[in-house]
C-alpha cells in the first residue's frame, strides 16, 4: 500500500475536522450569566451606605434572619447568612472601598436548592442619583446556573438562576429603599 503525502494530508485534515466538531459539540456547557438591578432612594448616599456598607450586617435583606462573620470589612472577611427557614449562605469579601461606597463578594457555599447558582460573585455600589438629591444603589452579579453540566433540570437551568437572582436583587433593593426612606 502506497500513501502519498497529499493523501496523508487530506486524511489528517479530515480527522482533525471531525475531532474538532465532536469536541466542540461535547464541550459546550453553561454560559456565565449576569444580572444587574438598581433603585433610586430618596436619601443621601452616606445614609444609604450606613445601612449597607458593613459587610457583617445584611439585616436589610428580607430573607436574612441573622448574619455572623469575622474580619469586619477587611478583604478576606467572611459572613454566614442564616435565612428564614434555616438555610445558610457563606460569603467572602474580595473588594471593599468605603470612599467609593462599594464592595464585592462571592458565595463560597450555598445549597443550589436555596439559590440555584454556582460560581457567584456580586458588587453593591451606592452613588449620588442623577439629580443629586438622592442615591442610586446598584447590585450586579455574575454566576453560572446551579447545574454545571448539559441538560439541567428545570429548577437548576439558566432561566431558574437568572429569575432567582433577579428576584433577590429586586426584592432586596425594594426592601432597602423602604427601610432607608422610612428611617427604620
Amino acid at each position: 500500500m502506497r500513501v502519498t503525502i497529499a493523501g496523508a494530508v487530506v486524511a489528517l485534515t479530515a480527522a482533525a475536522v471531525v475531532t474538532t466538531a465532536l469536541n466542540t459539540a461535547w464541550a459546550h456547557g453553561p454560559t456565565r450569566r449576569k444580572v444587574q438591578q438598581q433603585v433610586e432612594i430618596n436619601a443621601a448616599p452616606a445614609k444609604v451606605w450606613a445601612v449597607i456598607g458593613n459587610f457583617q450586617d445584611m439585616s436589610w435583606l428580607g430573607p436574612v434572619e441573622k448574619t455572623e462573620g469575622d474580619k469586619g470589612n477587611e478583604i478576606g472577611a467572611t459572613r454566614r447568612l442564616t435565612l428564614k427557614g434555616g438555610a445558610t449562605v457563606d460569603e467572602e469579601l474580595y473588594k471593599y472601598d468605603a470612599e467609593k461606597m462599594s464592595y464585592s463578594y462571592r458565595i463560597t457555599a450555598v445549597d443550589v436548592k436555596v439559590l440555584p447558582v454556582t460560581n457567584y460573585s456580586s458588587t453593591i455600589t451606592v452613588s449620588p442619583s442623577a439629580d443629586g438629591k438622592g442615591s442610586l444603589v446598584e447590585w450586579a452579579g455574575a454566576f453560572y446556573r446551579g447545574f454545571p453540566n448539559n441538560d439541567p433540570p428545570p429548577e437548576l437551568n439558566d432561566e431558574a438562576a437568572i429569575n432567582a437572582v433577579t428576584g433577590l436583587y429586586h426584592d432586596g433593593l425594594d426592601g432597602l429603599k423602604k427601610k432607608v426612606e422610612s428611617g427604620s
